[in-house]
């Protein structure tokens, strides 16, 4: 199924609307539909989308899919919203300033500041209680707002000049995290192009390269975590990660991987291999399989962890890093544990036609 958007501004009963059509859509059977709510709803996180098939669902199990898709918590949290909205300027201002945002609206955008320049560190009502610099990142707000304008650039560059704080925290994906970090893992900016220059501009206004909040990994990681290699050489102009192992195979820096191997842990390498496949660097992968690394297992947390090693080798299209893992022993048969599929399931539905050609002959032998 799919729907447009709700405005902000929009009454209760648009989003009663919503859940309405989400749950009849379930109950027919929809499969998008079962993968919203495994997406959305808490209780699914985490676990296949098998498991909503099983589970006693009722229709205000799908109020708490759309509370959640427009980041409140419960569906009394979006009903105080909805009467908020129209009454507290404040919030009205900040959702309208996010709509500037969002779609690259700099005249609007520039006006506003012009007349309310604390709007830059004024902070959302909805869970994420997000900054407007954290909307830039596309990613960790609401679903419908993770757009990139083409002209983002400029439009981060107005929220830092006028005072954005560039490392302020806010409540995404369970833990306290910075624009930089959601700018790094988010696709919308990358497929427009502007990723990078989002890091850079971010970065020279002062946002710390080794990361902040409660996020585990440090920005460089994150973006070679979500495939992004030319961000993270970005990132590591700024920062010094040369005696981190997994940086150095996940920027492919074979020199300094086989300086730093000896006297890695188990938990660094096991990363090294994980990033060192996805991003098709054949030689560190190599050197890990030398060190007896594992290809047979799935990828650290963090690293794309409901996967092996092969899996991601296939959906990034590296070929030859694909044959070298099968021919030092990586299994066809794992499945990952979100989706339930082999390496050649991925090459299939990923139309990796020659992958696929080649992990087919190899399971008919």
């Amino acid at each position: 199924m799919s729907w447009d958007p709700i405005p902000y501004h929009a009454p209760l009963d648009a989003y009663e609307q919503q859940a309405n059509a989400l749950w009849s859509a379930f109950q027919a059977g929809d499969e998008g539909a079962a993968w919203r709510f495994k997406w959305e709803h808490p209780r699914f996180r985490g676990k296949p989308v098998t498991e909503v098939r099983k589970a006693a669902l009722e229709p205000q199990d799908a109020q708490v899919v759309i509370a959640q898709m427009y980041a409140f918590d419960t569906w009394r949290d979006l009903e105080t919203f909805t009467r908020a909205v129209t009454s507290n300027m404040g919030i009205k201002r900040f959702e309208a300033s996010v709509e500037a945002v969002v779609n690259g609206d700099l005249k609007t955008l520039e006006a506003t500041l012009e007349n309310y320049p604390k709007l830059t560190k004024a902070r959302s009502s909805r869970r994420h209680h997000a900054t407007l610099l954290h909307y830039v990142a596309a990613n960790g707000v609401e679903g419908s707002r993770q757009q990139t304008p083409a002209n983002a650039v400029e439009i981060a560059k107005l929220l830092l000049k006028n005072g954005a704080e560039p490392d302020a925290l806010a409540d995404m994906y369970g833990g306290k995290c910075t624009t930089m970090a959601m700018l790094v893992s988010s696709a919308h900016p990358a497929k427009a192009g502007v990723q990078a220059p989002l890091a850079e501009l971010l970065l020279d206004y002062g946002a710390n390269p080794e990361g902040g909040g409660s996020q585990k990994q440090s920005p460089i990681l994150i973006a070679l975590a979500f495939g992004y290699l030319d961000t993270a050489k970005v990132i590591s102009r700024h920062s010094s990660p040369k005696d981190d192992l997994a940086v150095m195979a996940g920027l492919g820096r074979l020199d300094d991987a086989i300086r730093l191997l000896p006297h890695a842990d188990s938990k660094t390498k096991h990363v090294a291999l994980a990033l060192a496949a996805q991003h098709g660097h054949t030689d560190v992968v190599r050197i890990l399989l030398d060190a007896n690394e594992d290809p047979n297992r799935y990828n650290p947390p963090g690293f794309h962890a409901h996967s092996t090693p092969l899996h991601q080798a296939v959906w990034s299209n590296h070929r030859d890093v694909v044959r070298l893992l099968v021919e030092r022993g990586a299994a066809l048969d794992f499945r990952d544990s979100i989706y339930e599929g082999t390496p050649l399931d991925w090459a299939i539905f990923g139309e990796r036609t020659e992958i696929a050609d080649y992990l087919r002959q190899l399971t008919t032998e």
